[in-house]
């Protein structure tokens, strides 16, 4: 049974860094569709990034391209989201998924079949 756990996430000030780990194990596939989505207070959740393993196939959405960056450590199971020039609507819980059915990265939330528990990014300005 696949698990994912996230780490990293906090507070930062606008301008600033973050960067976001998921860890997976448990896993059979050799390569996972990993996206990043977050969700802030009163809207719905919303696809950041994604990769498939193992490959260098990444999508962003368009509000983090330039700024977000996701990558991956194959030997470690572990996918990073590097959060650069912060916003304060960057603000969000993020949670890291994982989908084994999908050949390729994509930002459809009902098609990722894996979840994270979550980790909080507040960003202030």
């Amino acid at each position: 049974q696949g698990q994912l756990v996230e780490s990293g996430g906090g507070s930062a000030q606008a301008g600033g860094s973050l960067r976001l780990s998921c860890a997976a194990s448990g896993f059979t596939n050799s390569r996972l569709s990993m996206g990043w989505f977050r969700q802030a207070p009163g809207k719905e959740r919303e696809g950041v990034a994604a990769a498939y393993t193992g490959t260098d196939s990444t999508i962003y959405t368009d509000s983090v391209k330039g700024r977000f960056t996701i990558s991956q450590d194959n030997a470690k199971n572990t996918v990073y989201l590097q959060m650069n020039s912060l916003k304060p609507e960057d603000t969000a819980m993020y949670y890291c998924a994982a989908d084994t059915k999908t050949p390729f990265p994509h930002l459809t939330k009902n098609r990722y079949n894996y979840w994270a528990q979550g980790t909080q990014v507040t960003v202030s300005s």
